[in-house]
C-alpha cells in the first residue's frame, strides 16, 4: 500500500487524481495537466514533493564530500547549493542530488526518493567517524516554482507570521527559519523556492500558497516540466551504466584542483574532457506523434540509441526529448514508434529555456 504524505488529504480535498510514485501516494494532475504545466510557466504552481529524501550531515563533512561527490563543496559558502552526482567506482551515477552548505559543519542533502536505500547505504559505507548522517523525517517538502512564485511564496509566509524576504535570496541560495528551509532552487527551469516544513504545519503552509493563486500541480506537468528544461530524470536520463559525461550532465564533475581525489576520478576526467561511449543530444518530432522512453533512435537505417525521456511540450507544441546515442550528429534522424519510422531532428538544450516561454 502506498505511503501518505502529510498533504494527503490536501490533495484529496483539490480533487486529484492519485497514482503510486517511488512507494507514495501522489497527485498525477488535477483536473488539467496541460493547465498546470502553462501556469508555472506563466506564473506559478506549487508540487507535494514530501517523497524526497532529506538527509542532514554534520561533522567534518566538506573533505568527505569532496571525495564522495562529483562537484566540489569547497566552492560553496554558508546558506548556497549546488547540483552534483554520486558515482560508484566505474563512474556510474548512483543518484544525483542537491547538497547544501548551512555551516562549515552541517550540510544537507535532497536525494531522490527511489534511490533512498542506496544512497543511504553508499553514504554509510563511506562514512568517516567523525561525520553524523541523520535523514529528515516528519516533514513535508513544496516546491513553488514559476515567474510569479517567489513573490507569491513570499505572501504566504507573511499570511502565517513568518519573518522572511525570500525576494532577497539569490538563485541556488538557502535560508533557515526556525524549524523551516526554503531553498532557492528546482526542477522547472524557472525561478522558484522548495520550502520544507514540519508535517503539522504543512497543510496550513499549503493553503496560504493556494489563497495567494498558486496552483497546485501534479508528478504530470512536473515531468513535461523538467523535460522542457532539459533535466535528467535518475532511472532514465542517469543510471548507474553510464557516465555523467554520458548523460549530459558532464558540468556535475568539477576537475579544477588537480589535487582533489574523488571517487572515479581518473575515468570521470577522461569522459569530460574527451567524452565516454555515448553522449545526450536533443531531438525534436518532425510531425505528428509521442517521443517517449525506449523508442529506437536510427541513423541513415542504423540504430545509434536510445529516448531516455520523452515527452509533448505544451509550450513548444511538438514532442521532444532527450536521446542516449554512440555519436554526434546534426541534421536529422528517424525514430521508430509503433513499428514506423518517423522523422525528427536534434535541437539545442533545453528545450525551452529560462524565461522563453514569456517571450
Amino acid at each position: 500500500m502506498s505511503k501518505q504524505t502529510p498533504l494527503y488529504k490536501a490533495h484529496q480535498d483539490h480533487a486529484a487524481k492519485l497514482v503510486d510514485f517511488a512507494g507514495y501516494s501522489l497527485p498525477l494532475h488535477y483536473g488539467s495537466q496541460i493547465g498546470e504545466h502553462l501556469a508555472v510557466r506563466e506564473s506559478a504552481g506549487m508540487f507535494d514533493v514530501s517523497h524526497m529524501t532529506i538527509i542532514d550531515l554534520q561533522g567534518e563533512v566538506v573533505p568527505w564530500l569532496r571525495y564522495l561527490l562529483t562537484n566540489d563543496v569547497a566552492k560553496l559558502t554558508d546558506g548556497h547549493a549546488l547540483y552534483s552526482c554520486m558515482c560508484n567506482e566505474k563512474g556510474g551515477v548512483i543518484d544525483d542530488l542537491i547538497v547544501y552548505r548551512l555551516t562549515a559543519d552541517r550540510f544537507r542533502l535532497i536525494v531522490n526518493a527511489a534511490t533512498r536505500e542506496k544512497d543511504l547505504a553508499w553514504l554509510n559505507l563511506h562514512k568517516p567517524a567523525d561525520v553524523d548522517i541523520r535523514q529528515v523525517e516528519n516533514t513535508a517538502l513544496i516546491a513553488v516554482q514559476g515567474p510569479d512564485a517567489v513573490r507569491l511564496a513570499n505572501m504566504a509566509f507573511t499570511r502565517l507570521g513568518q519573518d522572511a524576504d525570500l525576494k532577497h535570496m539569490g538563485r541556488h541560495t538557502a535560508l533557515e527559519i526556525g524549524k523551516w528551509f526554503v531553498g532557492r532552487t528546482g526542477y522547472t527551469g524557472e525561478d522558484g523556492v522548495e520550502i520544507a516544513v514540519p508535517a503539522a504545519q504543512a497543510v496550513d503552509l499549503w493553503k496560504a500558497l493556494v489563497q495567494q493563486g498558486i496552483q497546485p500541480a501534479g508528478l504530470g506537468a512536473r515531468d513535461t516540466l523538467r523535460l522542457e528544461a532539459g533535466l535528467s530524470l535518475y532511472g532514465q536520463d542517469l543510471d548507474e551504466e553510464h557516465t555523467p559525461a554520458e548523460s549530459g550532465v558532464a558540468f556535475t564533475i568539477d576537475i579544477v584542483d588537480p589535487d582533489r581525489n574523488f571517487i572515479a576520478r581518473e575515468v570521470l576526467e577522461e569522459h569530460k574532457l574527451f567524452g565516454g561511449r555515448c553522449r545526450q543530444l536533443g531531438i525534436v518530432l518532425d510531425g505528428r506523434g509521442v517521443l517517449r522512453h525506449g523508442q529506437v533512435v536510427e541513423l541513415v537505417g542504423q540504430p545509434i540509441g536510445i529516448v531516455t525521456s520523452g515527452t509533448f511540450s505544451p509550450t513548444r507544441g511538438v514532442s521532444i526529448a532527450l536521446v542516449r546515442v554512440n555519436k554526434a550528429f546534426k541534421g536529422g534522424c528517424d525514430v521508430r514508434i509503433r513499428d514506423r519510422l518517423l522523422a525528427a531532428h536534434v535541437t539545442s538544450v533545453p528545450f525551452v529555456p529560462h524565461g522563453q516561454a514569456r517571450e
